[in-house]
C-alpha cells in the first residue's frame, strides 16, 4: 500500500518559514510581507491534487496532506487542517453517509418528535475519547505532528452549533420547533454544543492546545429574525467558547459567520466571546458579500477582520471579476486595527478554477502588501 506521505513532494522549508511570518502578523503586529489569503481551503485541495471529494473525507491522512500540499501552491496559510463536515454527531447517533461530490451527509434524522429530545445523552470526554469522530480527528492531527510539525494546528471543531443540532431532528422539524417547541429546539442546540465542548478538551487534552473554530451558519437572517439568532445561536457561541477556554483550547478563536447576516451581527456581536487571537469572518450582507469597512468599522478593536469574496464568483466568474472584488475588499479593510486577512465567502467551492485563486492571492500582493500603502 502506497505510504501517504511518499506521494507528495516535500513542504519547501523558505515558503513555510516566510508564510509563517506573514501569518503571525495580524496578532504581533509585525506587518510582515502582505496580507494573508485564506480560502477556507477544505476539498479542493484533494481535486487540485487530482483525488477526489470523498477520498478527502474517508482518508483523513491523504486529506491533510493535500491541503499542506496547495496551501504552499497558491501561497496560503502555514498550517494544515482537516475538517470532518458533521463532527460529533454520530456519537448522538445519528449515522452518515460519504458522497462521491459533496461532505458526507447524514442518513436520516434520530428525533422525530419533541417529546423525544430527553432521550438524548451528551458523552462525556472519555466516551468522545473513544468515538468515532475523534478517531477521525486523531488520524488527521497525528499525520500532521509527525509529518509536518512545522504546520501543524490542532482544531476544536463545532462549525456550526445550531445546524449540527438541526441534523438531529431534520432541518424542517427543527425550523418549525424554534417556534412551535422552542424548549426542545434548545435542547437539541444545548446537547450538540456541551458535546462539542466536550470533544475539545479531549483535543486540547492530546495535543496541549487546540484553536477553536465556530460559528453560525444556519442563524442567519435568511432564516432567522435577529431574536432567534440571539437566541439559538449567539448564546451558544458565547458558551461554547468559554466552555473551550475551561478546557484548555484557545487562546485563538475564528468566528465563521456564513450565510447572510445583514443585520444579527449587531447581536452575534453583542454575545461573542473574545480573545487576543480572534478571527471574525462574515459571508454576506444581504445579496452581496459583506463590505470589509462594515467589518472593521465593527469588530476591528475586537479581533482580526477577515474580509469576504464571493463564493459564487470563485466557482463561475472570471479571473478579472475575483480580482477586483478582492482588490475592493482589501482597500476597505486593509487598515483593520487588529490586521486584516482576505477569504472566501465560505469553504472554496471544490472546482474553483485555480487561475481564480491565484487572482485572490494577486490582489492581496497588489493591495495588501505592507509598507505600499
Amino acid at each position: 500500500m502506497t505510504v501517504v506521505e511518499d506521494t507528495f513532494a516535500p513542504i519547501d522549508d523558505a515558503w513555510l518559514s516566510e508564510a509563517r511570518k506573514r501569518f503571525a502578523s495580524p496578532f504581533m503586529g509585525t506587518n510582515h510581507g502582505h496580507i494573508s489569503v485564506d480560502p477556507m481551503m477544505l476539498s479542493h485541495a484533494a481535486v487540485a491534487c487530482g483525488r477526489t471529494i470523498r477520498e478527502f473525507y474517508e482518508q483523513p491522512e491523504l486529506g491533510a496532506h493535500c491541503v499542506a500540499s496547495i496551501q504552499e501552491l497558491y501561497d496560503l496559510l502555514p498550517v494544515t487542517h482537516w475538517y470532518f463536515s458533521l463532527p460529533w454527531l454520530v456519537e448522538l447517533g445519528l449515522e452518515t453517509q460519504y458522497m462521491d461530490l459533496m461532505p458526507p451527509v447524514p442518513k436520516a434524522p434520530i428525533v422525530l418528535d419533541p417529546s423525544q429530545v430527553d432521550e438524548l445523552h451528551i458523552p462525556a470526554p472519555e466516551d468522545l475519547a473513544k468515538g468515532w469522530t475523534i478517531n477521525q480527528l486523531f488520524r488527521a492531527n497525528d499525520y500532521v505532528e509527525k509529518h509536518m510539525p512545522r504546520m501543524f494546528t490542532p482544531l476544536a471543531i463545532a462549525s456550526d452549533i445550531t445546524g449540527s443540532a438541526a441534523q438531529l431532528c431534520g432541518l424542517e422539524n427543527f425550523l418549525m420547533w424554534t417556534l412551535s417547541e422552542p424548549d426542545a429546539a434548545h435542547i437539541l442546540v444545548r446537547t450538540y454544543m456541551e458535546t462539542a465542548a466536550n470533544g475539545a478538551k479531549v483535543i486540547a487534552d492530546r495535543y496541549g492546545l487546540a484553536a477553536i473554530t465556530t460559528g453560525s451558519v444556519l442563524g442567519n437572517n435568511d432564516i432567522f429574525s435577529d431574536d432567534l439568532v440571539r437566541e439559538f445561536s449567539a448564546k451558544y457561541l458565547h458558551e461554547f467558547v468559554t466552555r473551550c477556554f475551561q478546557y484548555g483550547a484557545g487562546p485563538q478563536v475564528f468566528y465563521h459567520l456564513c450565510g447572510n447576516h445583514e443585520t444579527d451581527y449587531k447581536v452575534l456581536k453583542e454575545e461573542m466571546a473574545w480573545s487576543p487571537m480572534t478571527i471574525v469572518h462574515i459571508g454576506y450582507k444581504g445579496r452581496e458579500v459583506f463590505p470589509s469597512d462594515l467589518l472593521v468599522q465593527e469588530f476591528g478593536t475586537y479581533a482580526t477582520c477577515m474580509g469576504t469574496v464571493d463564493t459564487k464568483l470563485m466557482l463561475n466568474g472570471t479571473q478579472r471579476q475575483v480580482y477586483e472584488q478582492a482588490k475592493a475588499q482589501l482597500l476597505r479593510g486593509r487598515d483593520a486595527p487588529s490586521g486584516y486577512i482576505l477569504g472566501t465567502a465560505c469553504e472554496v467551492p471544490p472546482f474553483t478554477p485555480p487561475g481564480n485563486l491565484m487572482a485572490l492571492c494577486k490582489a492581496a500582493k497588489d493591495f495588501g502588501t505592507y509598507g505600499t500603502w
